[in-house]
């Protein structure tokens, strides 16, 4: 089932490292079957207030996405980006096709 990389990220320092953080990343996906959903962009905000950038990637699966951030080339262009920024990065599944709200609802 297809799984999510998803940051929220403030306060990016667009300088020297995370130029070369981006021009290394796509790099990295390629082997997991990675690809950007979201990167950036100005959303509308319908509720609440908004500071961050949200960066989602998509993979196949969940352990493709495991597999991806533990693998050697992306921990090696991390901190470029961690020492770069602040903000929160989750794996998460997604739901099938058929998915239905209430679905949450059903024991586990």
């Amino acid at each position: 089932m297809t799984a999510y990389a998803i940051a929220q990220l403030r306060d990016v320092n667009v300088g020297a490292d995370i130029v070369e953080y981006l021009r290394r990343i796509d790099a990295t996906l390629e082997p997991f079957g990675g690809r950007f959903i979201i990167h950036g962009g100005e959303p509308e905000v319908l509720e609440g207030a908004w500071t961050h950038t949200l960066i989602v990637i998509e993979f196949p699966d969940l352990d493709r996405a495991r597999a991806w951030y533990r693998s050697p080339a992306y921990q090696e262009i991390l901190p470029l980006r961690t020492r770069n920024s602040s903000g929160e990065a989750v794996l998460i599944q997604g739901v099938d096709e058929d998915h239905k709200a209430t679905d949450v609802l059903a024991p586990g």
